[in-house]
């Protein structure tokens, strides 16, 4: 799982180390007028939520930062993803999941380690929508795997034989 996670950051960063800072703060409209730094900051900020709270056994991802500086400083961003990348590696323990609904709240039990897993699966996601503002702007060098889920990589492995 660690693994997986520290590949996928890392091939985010590669991805992203080739867009220009006008890519990555410009309004697309393939996205709804989002930018690439808005996908990427919170990508990061979720990571940033679960390693915060990691010692008060704790996460909410609704109590993000939203720090602009973020979404539109490329070079920062890739720094974030390089800090997530160093301190991500931790032993599992058991967490409260913390989700807010207007004025609700629930707490769920979860643990460290299914929460990295959320995590992948939620920059996932995002890559895939990252893709898309991507090849609207620009053609840079994307890898096919970038924002497919591992299991429909398998799936079409299989396909193919």
């Amino acid at each position: 799982m660690f693994k997986s996670s520290l590949n996928t950051l890392e091939q985010f960063k590669s991805v992203l180390e080739q867009l220009t800072v006008e890519h990555f703060s410009q309004p697309c409209d393939v996205l709804f007028n989002s930018t690439i730094g808005q996908h990427t900051r919170h990508i990061i900020e979720l990571y940033q939520c679960l390693l915060n709270g990691y010692e008060e056994d704790e996460v909410c991802y609704d109590k993000r930062e939203r720090n602009k500086h973020i979404e539109e400083d490329l070079h920062y961003a890739i720094e974030q993803i390089t800090a997530i990348q160093n301190t991500l590696k931790r032993p599992d323990k058991d967490m409260m999941l913390i989700q807010i609904f207007g004025k609700d709240q629930i707490s769920i039990k979860s643990n460290y380690y299914r929460e990295v897993l959320y995590n992948l699966e939620h920059t996932i996601h995002h890559k895939a929508l990252i893709k898309i503002g991507i090849k609207h702007f620009c053609c840079i060098d994307i890898p096919s795997s970038f924002g497919v889920a591992p299991s429909t990589i398998e799936h079409k492995k299989q396909c193919v034989q």
